[in-house]
């Protein structure tokens, strides 16, 4: 029986040996985490967790019972720091550990300030980790000054948070909106006017300069010469592939480590899945930071793995909270060409719908759960909308989804 070991325990490792085991796969699993903790949820770090309205435990993705129950050798705390492809084994401290499959999940990591424009300083946070959130959770405070870097969605769901603790948030975004790089000017316009009305002084176009401080942050200085004074600040721009143990061990980086329609990496007895894989997708090459990516790809990288051979297509989604506002995203909106806007069934309720010509590409819904499902269900099996029935609030909706 082949022994497959995973490196990487977040959200795609839990899924690929959970999928293995459920496949019927009878040889040894090895599932090696950096991190102390055992398999967890990241999309809640930012929200409910740092908002502390639940705890460490209800983060797992398993009870941590069921790694012995399914007989997986869950190492955790223990950072993999070499894989030798001839030898088949990886270093794990003072371990070799042979394997005959190897599945790499190791996800992404968050992008930090550079130490000479002070991002070393302390106070100076990134929103990735169990042991990030811990760090910076007891600086959330009525009355401190935040100071927010980065306009995208992890900067966005940590000002909602400050702010509705009660904290004096400033938010800056380099680009000319918040969410430019993944939304219409229409969705950044809605969350731009959901943050300044819950307080935040959120700024477009501004970048940070430097940030000052002896030792501890406790200021910056914007792209526009203004100068603030900031209890903290926390950095969320962006997250990069972790694909260092990849290109240590000579495998192929493309935006990410390369791997063909099944998973598989430029070394057939290695795989990869989640955050760190880039993957064929309509003829071109993508890579998915999403949960649902992680899930649905380990999955089909563990069927492979046991022979089954079946191309990962996936369906993408996403989702954001921010206040009182759900946020649900259904498929990639690369190559629109128009936007149209549907008004919801609530006071700020509403959707926005890409379309490339008269061709769905995704939906933005805000506290509009039906049009997502709808948008979703059309995605994945090739339905069709006009844009004219979109915006129009008469067209029901569920009626064209079963046409």
């Amino acid at each position: 029986m082949d022994h497959i070991v995973v490196i990487g325990a977040g959200q795609a490792g839990l899924s690929l040996v959970a999928k293995l085991r459920a496949q019927g796969h009878e040889g040894a699993i090895t599932l090696i985490g950096a991190e102390t903790a055992p398999p967890y949820q990241r999309p809640p770090l930012s929200k409910k967790y740092l908002l502390g309205e639940i705890g460490a435990e209800r983060l797992y993705l398993r009870p941590e019972a069921f790694y012995a129950e399914h007989d997986i050798r869950l190492i955790t705390g223990q950072p993999v720091t070499a894989i030798d492809r001839a030898a088949k084994t990886v270093t794990v401290g003072d371990q070799v550990i042979g394997y005959d499959q190897l599945a790499l999940t190791t996800g992404s990591d968050a992008r930090h300030l550079p130490a000479g424009i002070g991002g070393a300083l302390d106070g100076v946070h990134v929103v990735r980790t169990l042991a990030d959130v811990d760090a910076m959770a007891p600086r959330f405070t009525a009355g401190a000054r935040v100071l927010i870097v980065g306009g995208g969605y992890i900067g966005l769901e940590a000002a909602a948070v400050a702010a509705k603790l009660g904290l004096k948030v400033t938010l800056v975004e380099m680009a000319d909106r918040i969410l430019q790089r993944v939304a219409a000017p229409e969705t950044s316009a809605y969350f731009r006017d959901l943050h300044r009305a819950h307080g935040v002084d959120l700024r477009e176009g501004v970048g940070l300069t430097r940030l000052t401080g002896e030792g501890r942050v406790d200021g910056a200085v914007l792209t526009n010469g203004c100068k603030l004074e900031t209890d903290f600040v926390i950095v969320g721009v962006g997250i990069t592939p972790a694909t260092g143990l990849a290109q240590a061990a000579g495998l192929v980086l493309e935006n990410g480590i390369a791997v063909d329609a099944q998973g598989r990496t430029s070394d057939p007895a290695i795989w990869a899945a989640g955050d760190c894989a880039s993957f064929p997708y309509r003829g071109g090459r993508i890579r998915l930071e999403s949960v649902q990516n992680a899930i649905d790809q380990a999955e089909c990288v563990a069927e492979n793995m046991l022979g089954v051979g079946r191309d990962y297509q996936p369906f993408p989604w996403f989702w954001s909270d921010q206040y009182d506002v759900k946020l649900q995203i259904a498929g990639l909106n690369t190559g629109y060409d128009r936007v149209v806007v549907r008004p919801g069934d609530k006071d700020g309720a509403v959707s926005h719908w890409y379309f490339a010509g008269d061709r769905l590409l995704a939906v933005d819904a805000m506290n509009e759960p039906r049009a997502y499902m709808v948008a979703k269900r059309m995605l994945e099996t090739g339905g069709a909308i006009t844009p004219d029935e979109a915006a129009d609030p008469a067209t029901n909706l569920m009626a064209v989804m079963k046409r």
